[in-house]
C-alpha cells in the first residue's frame, strides 16, 4: 500500500524553473512507497512522463505553484502507476441478458474445471507424456476417451476453436477438391468469418446447392463430381429462416455421400452432449445424435452450450481423424495444458448428467427460474435507485434472456431485471448513456444493455453470492 499524499493549497501561478529536478523529487518522503510498490525503473519512467506534462502546463500558463510541489507530483504519479498496473483483463458482471456472450468470454467454468487449471499452471503435467510406458504421449489422449464415451465417436481430437477445426478438416480433407454444401447454410459468424471465406483459406472449392430457402436431396445427388471430397452440413445456430424452407437432414445427406463414397461432415456450431430439452430450453441435435445419423465427421464448440473452455472439438470416423491429426495445420491449432485441463472435468460431469443443473455453470445459469431474479431485483432496486440519483426511475420488471450471441441467440428465457429510465428534461439517451458508461467504469464493471429509451440490467447471471459486491461498489463509486 502506498501512503496518502495531502493536496498542497498555493494556488500561484508556476513557471518552468519552478518544476523540481528528478533527484529532489525521488528524495521526498512519500516516494520510498512508490519506489516499494512499483519499482524505481517504473517509478522513474512515470515522473519523467508526469514531469512534461507539468512542463508544458507551465509553459501554457496552466500550471500551479502547488502542482509543482514533490508530493503533489508524486501523488500524481501514484494515480498514474495504479491506473496503468489495472490488468486489462477484468472480471465484469454480464447483465446483458445474454448467457454464453461472445464478447464476455462465454462460458463460465464449473469450480472442478477452474481447480485443474489451477494445478496445471503450478506444476508439472503429463502433457505429452506416457504415465505407462514412460514414452511420449499424444495430448488429444487426455480427453479422447472421455468424447468417445459421450458422443459415440469412434475417435476424437481438439484444436483452439470450432473455426480452427472446420478449417483444419476442409485443409486435411478436400485441399483442391470440392465440398458441396446448401445454399442456406452459408453462415457469417462474429467479426464477419464467413464460411465460404473459410474453405477458400482451406483450399477448398466451394460448390453451392439449392437456394437460399430450399434445398433438396437431389440437389446433392446432382452436385457430386470426380472432384468432390465431402458433402458437408452447417447448422445455423446463429440465425433462423422461417417460412416456406425445406433443408435435407443429415441421415439424407449421409446416404447421398456414402452412396458415392463420400464422407458426410457436419459443422454444428455450439455442438450439446445433451438433450436440454429436459430442462425446459430448446432442443438441439447433440453430437451423439448427429454421429449416429451417419456423419463421419461433426465439428463442435467447446466455450458455448457445452460449458467448457474455448475449444474446437472434432470427432468421427478414426481413419479421418487420423489424417486429420497428420496435417502440418494441427499443430499450429493445437491447444495447451490449460485448455485440457479445464476441459476434461466439464466433460466429466455429462457422466452424470443427473447432476449438470447444478454443477455446470452454464446449464445452471440457463435454467435459473425467474423467481429468482425477480427476488434479486426487488432486493436491488433501491440500492441501485440511490446510486443513480433522482434524475433517474429505477424499477423492478420481467425481461426476456437469450442464450446466446452466436449460439441460440433468437430463444428467449423469461428473466427479471432493472429497468432504468431518465426522468428529466432532454434527450433521454444521452443521460442512460453517461449512465452506462458510468457503471463500466467501476472497479468490477457493470454491462447492461441500452434499448428503448432505457437501461436494462437482467440480473439472470449475477448470483446471490456476488450482490454483496455488487452493491457495495455502487453505493460508493456511482
Amino acid at each position: 500500500m502506498t501512503a496518502p499524499f495531502a493536496p498542497g493549497d498555493d494556488g500561484a501561478p508556476a513557471t518552468p524553473a519552478d518544476i523540481p529536478a528528478l533527484d529532489r523529487v525521488l528524495a521526498a518522503a512519500p516516494a520510498q512507497a512508490l519506489l516499494e510498490a512499483y519499482g524505481r525503473t517504473r517509478v522513474v519512467a512515470a515522473l519523467r512522463e508526469r514531469m512534461a506534462v507539468l512542463r508544458a502546463d507551465a509553459l501554457a500558463g496552466r500550471l500551479t505553484a502547488a502542482r509543482a510541489q514533490p508530493d503533489a507530483i508524486l501523488r500524481e504519479t501514484d494515480e498514474l502507476l495504479k491506473r496503468d498496473s489495472q490488468p486489462r483483463l477484468r472480471p465484469v458482471f454480464n447483465l446483458t441478458g445474454t448467457v454464453l456472450h461472445t464478447n464476455l468470454g462465454r462460458a463460465l467454468l464449473p469450480d472442478e474445471a477452474v481447480q485443474a487449471v489451477v494445478r496445471a499452471l503450478t506444476a508439472p503435467v503429463n502433457l505429452e507424456f506416457d504415465l505407462h510406458d514412460g514414452g511420449r504421449g499424444d495430448r488429444d489422449d487426455l480427453v479422447e476417451g472421455l468424447l468417445r464415451e459421450l458422443t459415440g465417436a469412434e475417435a476424437a481430437t481438439i484444436v483452439n476453436n470450432n473455426a480452427a477445426a472446420v478449417l483444419l478438416m476442409l485443409n486435411a480433407l478436400a485441399d483442391r477438391r470440392e465440398v458441396v454444401v446448401s445454399r442456406g447454410e452459408l453462415v457469417e459468424i462474429g467479426g464477419a468469418f464467413r464460411i465460404p471465406d473459410i474453405m477458400k483459406r482451406a483450399g477448398a472449392r466451394l460448390v453451392e446447392v439449392g437456394t437460399t430457402n430450399r434445398t433438396h436431396p437431389a440437389d446433392y445427388e446432382q452436385a457430386i463430381g470426380p472432384r468432390t471430397a465431402m458433402l458437408m452440413k452447417v447448422h445455423c445456430s446463429n440465425y433462423a429462416v422461417t417460412g416456406f424452407t425445406k433443408s435435407v437432414c443429415v441421415a439424407d445427406v449421409a446416404r447421398i455421400a456414402h452412396a458415392r463414397g463420400l464422407p458426410a461432415t457436419v459443422d454444428l456450431g455450439s455442438g450439446t452432449l445433451i438433450d436440454l430439452a429436459q430442462w425446459g430450453l430448446p432442443r438441439e441435435d447433440t453430437v451423439r445424435d448427429t454421429v449416429q445419423a451417419g456423419a463421419d465427421l461433426v465439428a463442435f464448440s467447446g466455450d458455448k452450450l457445452l460449458g467448457g473452455p474455448q475449444a474446437g472439438l472434432l470427432v468421427g470416423r478414426a481413419e479421418l481423424i487420423r489424417k486429420i491429426k497428420k496435417n502440418p495445420l494441427k499443430r499450429a491449432l493445437r491447444v495447451g495444458k490449460l485448455t485440457l485441463a479445464a476441459l476434461e472435468p466439464v466433460l466429466a460431469l455429462y457422466r452424470s448428467p443427473e447432476f449438470l443443473a447444478e454443477r455446470l455453470t452454464t446449464l445452471r445459469l440457463l435454467t435459473r427460474p425467474q423467481r429468482l431474479m425477480q427476488a434479486a431485483a426487488e432486493r436491488l432496486r433501491d440500492i441501485v435507485q440511490h446510486a443513480a440519483g433522482p434524475a433517474y426511475q429505477v424499477e423492478a420488471a420481467a425481461v426476456f434472456s437469450q442464450i446466446g450471441s452466436g449460439a441460440l441467440p433468437v430463444d428467449q428465457l423469461p428473466s427479471y431485471g432493472l429497468c432504468i429510465r431518465h426522468l428529466g428534461p432532454g434527450r433521454p439517451g444521452r443521460h442512460l448513456a453517461r449512465l452506462e458508461a458510468k457503471l463500466r467504469g467501476l472497479p468490477r464493471p457493470v454491462i447492461g444493455r441500452l434499448d428503448d429509451d432505457a437501461l436494462w440490467l437482467d440480473l439472470r447471471c449475477l448470483e446471490e453470492r456476488d450482490e454483496a459486491t455488487f452493491a457495495a461498489q455502487l453505493a460508493h463509486s456511482l
